[in-house]
């Protein structure tokens, strides 16, 4: 899989999602799907996604090689603190 490929089925699993998980009674929104992160390690793949939607979701999927298999784990961020050491 090249770089390309896994960043566009990787944004279309999310827009899927989305899409999916958006309120019904709501007006249909139109967002963007964006890349925030993604490396490769061996034969695996790792990425982190959002959208433009202000929901603070954000998406990590990651490609197992060896089973042709993509996860998709949706997390929403509650808080950002900075800690000082």
């Amino acid at each position: 899989m090249t770089d390309k490929t896994f960043i566009d089925t990787c944004k279309d699993i999310v827009r899927e999602y989305v899409d999916e998980h958006l309120d019904k009674s709501d007006k249909k929104t139109d967002y963007d799907v964006y890349m925030v992160w993604y490396c490769k390690t061996l034969q695996n793949w790792k990425s982190l996604i959002s959208t433009t939607i202000n929901d603070g979701m954000y998406y990590e999927l990651t490609l197992n090689g060896d089973k042709n298999e993509i996860y998709l784990d949706v997390y929403k961020k509650f808080e950002n603190r900075v800690i000082k050491l």
